[in-house]
């Protein structure tokens, strides 16, 4: 039994086929010009919609040995926890003046700059945090107000605790600084006329003067180390927002891939539609 020659009959099937295109070349001709049309149409289609991306960077908590604190709020892992919640989501949305279920879908979160090695152990990471929609104002609250709750979230309890003390602490120093400095005004115009007062009572006045100038330079060095102490559990040890989001639009469809695209697909279609109107003939 002799075996159907298949390449001499695909060879037959490709020369009619290219036969029928030659033949009928208005077809694919029509398809490319309506495909292009519909292409560039479609770059038009849909609203604009905007991203808003808040740059986060989480505490890196300290014992008061100076070692390094891991928990739940250093793992990047606990900002995507926080801002898919349904809790979170719908805070997010009343304050951003959106329905319930606005951000749901929405909202995405990035590490930047992840850091590999004995570095990774000391470095706060770095979160990006996206809202997308098609409100630019919405958008960009949105995306700021899940960056406060993250915040409010990761920093651990006791470093509020931490620079809440730091703060009072400073406050009452500020206090005293500004009561001795009263002080030594007093002291410095006693002295002033301390001229004509008995050598006995010149030396106390120069002696109040001199502890008070002692105790005030305490008091500023126990400024300066509180401020840096604060300055520390507020920048580093504590998350917070590096930067505020703000929306931008985001890339439009390219009128000319849309225009190329619809092109190549009406000219497969109107090769087809030849080939089709060929065989029937």
């Amino acid at each position: 039994m002799t075996s159907p020659d298949v390449d001499g009959e695909r060879e037959v099937d490709l020369a009619r086929w290219r036969r029928a295109v030659v033949n009928l070349w208005w077809l694919p001709v029509l398809g490319l010009v309506l495909g292009a049309v519909v292409g560039v149409l479609y770059s038009f289609r849909g609203s604009n919609t905007y991203t808003a991306a808040a740059l986060i960077s989480l505490g890196q908590p300290v014992s008061p040995g100076g070692v390094l604190v891991n928990g739940f709020g250093t793992n990047p892992r606990a900002v995507s926890e926080i801002t898919s919640s349904v809790s979170a989501q719908a805070e997010a949305a009343n304050r951003a003046d959106m329905r319930p279920g606005a951000l749901r879908g929405r909202v995405s979160v990035s590490q930047v700059g992840t850091v590999s090695g004995a570095g990774a152990t000391r470095s706060a990471p770095l979160i990006s945090l996206s809202v997308t929609g098609a409100k630019p104002k919405n958008v960009a609250a949105a995306a700021n107000a899940l960056a406060d709750i993250v915040v409010g979230r990761t920093t651990a309890s006791y470093v509020g605790v931490k620079i809440s003390t730091f703060r009072q602490t400073l406050r009452h120093v500020t206090e005293q600084i500004a009561s001795v400095n009263a002080r030594l005004a007093a002291i410095t115009a006693a002295e002033k006329a301390s001229k004509n007062l008995a050598p006995l009572d010149q030396l106390v006045i120069a002696t109040q003067e001199d502890n008070a100038e002692t105790r005030l330079g305490n008091l500023i060095a126990q400024q300066e180390t509180l401020q840096q102490q604060l300055a520390f559990a507020t920048q580093v040890e504590s998350a917070r927002i590096v930067t505020k989001a703000a929306a931008v639009k985001s890339s439009p469809r390219s009128k000319t891939s849309s225009l190329l695209i619809g092109a190549l697909i009406g000219l497969l279609l109107g090769a087809i539609a030849a080939i089709v109107v060929d065989a029937r003939h």
